[in-house]
């Protein structure tokens, strides 16, 4: 049997675009130097957002897996950990949903602008994470 490529699909925040862009651009760098191809990519407003895009992206057969990448920011209330807490929650259950990996490349919460900036790298990661399961949950087909 042939070597299967990867297809990712990225999710990606708007909010803190500075950060955000800097975040897919690493995101893109290293699934292409995994082999992987990032086959489509949808924009969300901001990080609450991405549950209904991540869900729409696992119905697609051609997507292997979903990355999710974003920043969330502290503020002065709480909203950060309500926001980061409910949208992992969310994305994991969406994994379980549809049998694919969805990969957190989300930061936060509780950091400070200058820490997302220093955590750009959570996108090679999150990337690396999603090409480390499509291909061991391959094996075990």
């Amino acid at each position: 049997m042939g070597k299967e490529e990867i297809k990712l699909g990225f999710v990606v925040s708007e909010f803190h675009r500075d950060i955000t862009y800097q975040m897919e651009i690493l995101g893109r760098e290293h699934a292409e130097f995994l082999g992987a191809e990032v086959f489509r990519t949808v924009y969300t407003p901001g990080t609450f957002d991405m549950p209904l895009a991540v869900k729409k992206m696992l119905t697609e057969k051609e997507v292997d897996a979903v990355v999710t990448l974003g920043c969330i920011i502290e503020g002065s209330t709480k909203h950060d950990e309500a926001i980061a807490s409910q949208l992992t929650r969310k994305i994991m259950d969406l994994s379980l949903e549809y049998d694919k990996p969805v990969a957190l490349g989300v930061s936060g919460p509780g950091m400070t602008r200058l820490e997302a900036q220093e955590r750009v790298d959570y996108a090679k990661r999150a990337v690396e994470a999603a090409v480390k399961m499509v291909k061991r949950l391959r094996e075990t087909r």
